[in-house]
């Protein structure tokens, strides 16, 4: 990957939130420069095996960029939401979190059995809510074997624990520090 130190000029960091000692890296700031992101979602394209089906983009700020990569790939996009946000029949996870559980849920029959299903959020910290899609996907018969995150905080170890859950994660910056 190359250093991309363009784009990590465009995000944001913001001390102390949500709580003191926390830095919170904030991705709106890319998607306020049109050519930032431009350039962000033709560097995360051109890193996706053509033979992915479907791009499934994790709630919310997830959905920005697989969509954009979905629409670049000419793929269709699925839709990873917290519960009850989706109508109609769905299947779901449950998940845990520093304090407590959540849930994610897709459209029942959105994923056919084998297909290639590339996850997509637009950070990638702890992994928890990464590895809940993956194995909501893998349930419903999907190969998930790749991600892509535009940021990763290496520091909180969510990319390691993709890779031996057996994804590949590939980010286009990284920044130290929680």
């Amino acid at each position: 990957m190359t250093d991309n130190a363009d784009l990590a000029a465009l995000i944001r960091t913001i001390p102390d939130y949500p709580k003191p000692g926390i830095l919170f890296r904030d991705v709106s700031t890319l998607l306020l420069d049109g050519p930032g992101f431009r350039a962000a979602i033709d560097r995360l394209a051109a890193t996706i095996d053509p033979g992915v089906d479907l791009i499934a983009g994790i709630e919310a700020r997830g959905f920005i960029v697989a969509s954009a990569l979905s629409y670049a790939l000419t793929k269709g996009k699925v839709m990873l939401r917290k519960t009850g946000k989706l109508p109609g029949a769905t299947v779901g996870i449950d998940y845990a979190l520093e304090y407590g559980t959540d849930r994610i849920e897709l459209h029942k029959g959105a994923v056919r059995s084998g297909q290639r299903v590339l996850v997509v959020d637009d950070l990638i910290a702890t992994g928890g809510t990464a590895l809940a899609g993956i194995a909501l996907l893998r349930s419903e018969g999907a190969v998930v074997d790749e991600a892509r995150f535009l940021v990763d905080l290496p520091d909180l170890g969510g990319a390691a624990k993709l890779r031996a859950a057996g994804v590949n994660p590939v980010s286009l910056m990284a920044f130290e520090g929680e």
